[in-house]
């Protein structure tokens, strides 16, 4: 299901109070992150060397932007799409303890972005790690991590709505967890984007476990790269996955709206099966998978908040550029005007 703007009809504060209000979401949420999960700030790299299989491929198809650096003519280099990987790394440099993590401001580009409403090429997030245990790589442990991620998000929109009174909170008191394969079970006949759709506008809030795993009938709720989140490991009963996606109703979009992806990543069993289901056994020679295949990096915890996500459903937004300053098709910025929209 395509999401396409929304006219405006009404605008609840203006583009000064956004920009005073963007701040307060972002100091406050980060905050509040830091202290629920215990990280500490870290600082992060805009671009990677491409030979190290550090930098995200996200679903496997996107292109990175890639540059040649004249003092490095040997060396090609690409802006990061994420930092799933070279937190990871980062942990195990700094040598963090279980329990603790770290978290960064991410700066990424996305060129094959359908740009829209949700996304832009530039991408902003929350990218947070947290250094776990062997015994913590389970379900229960997971569900523990969201509801926290959540509480934090309630707790922001609660001080977003004590300094503007006309921006009402509307997240319910807990999270619903979900598998993707009860999802699709449930609605058979929907799309998986339809089907996030449905359950946010029934529970407000909810947690899709899964994401990247097989499902019934062979079709899977949505792409995620092998080698970074677990989406293989049986997670009790018949389910496979220990990662998802939290995702809240929008209620001035009218739609199911993505906040994070995160989960458990992968160990060494969950990396090799999974590198052999995307047919890609051959990135296990990069330096960062011979790194974990040989036991040297920390089993982890961890994913990405969308900054702006967040910043939009905070203030009840219909598009991503009223809160994030990108680039944008000059017809857009048009047709968005006449709507009343006015991006940054």
């Amino acid at each position: 299901m395509e999401i396409t703007h929304k006219k405006r009809t009404s605008q609840l504060i203006d583009q000064l109070e956004t920009e005073k209000a963007i701040d307060l979401i972002k100091t406050t949420f980060s905050g509040l992150l830091c202290d629920h999960l215990r990280l500490i700030r870290v600082v992060a790299p805009l671009i990677v060397a491409e030979d190290t299989g550090i930098n995200d491929d996200l679903n496997g198809i996107e292109r990175p932007v890639s540059l040649n650096i004249r003092d490095m003519p040997a060396q090609k280099v690409s802006v990061v799409q994420s930092l799933a990987k070279w937190k990871r790394y980062r942990l195990a440099q700094l040598g963090i303890n279980p329990g603790e993590g770290i978290i960064t401001d991410m700066k990424a580009l996305r060129p094959d972005e359908d740009m829209g409403p949700l996304h832009s090429v530039f991408v902003d997030q929350w990218d947070w790690e947290k250094v776990i245990t062997k015994g913590q790589r389970h379900l229960h442990y997971l569900k523990d991590i969201v509801r926290m991620i959540y509480k934090a998000l309630r707790d922001t929109e609660k001080a977003v709505s004590v300094n503007y009174p006309e921006i009402k909170p509307i997240l319910p008191d807990e999270i619903k967890f979900i598998h993707s394969e009860d999802l699709l079970l449930r609605y058979p006949e929907l799309t998986p984007r339809q089907r996030e759709t449905e359950a946010a506008r029934e529970y407000g809030a909810f947690f899709l476990i899964g994401i990247g795993g097989e499902l019934p009938g062979g079709s899977i709720h949505d792409g995620r790269a092998p080698d970074y989140d677990d989406w293989s490991t049986p997670a009790g009963q018949h389910y496979k996955g220990l990662n998802g996606d939290i995702i809240v109703w929008n209620p001035v979009m009218q739609s199911a709206f993505e906040l994070s992806s995160m989960g458990i990543r992968v160990d060494e069993s969950a990396l090799l099966r999974q590198l052999e289901k995307r047919n890609c056994l051959d990135r296990k020679e990069l330096f960062f998978h011979r790194l974990l295949l040989s036991g040297k990096l920390p089993q982890t915890i961890g994913g990405g908040i969308g900054q702006s996500r967040v910043c939009m459903f905070m203030l009840r937004k219909l598009h991503v550029g009223e809160v994030q300053a990108s680039v944008w098709p000059e017809s857009m910025h048009k047709s968005l005007k006449n709507d009343g929209i006015e991006l940054i």
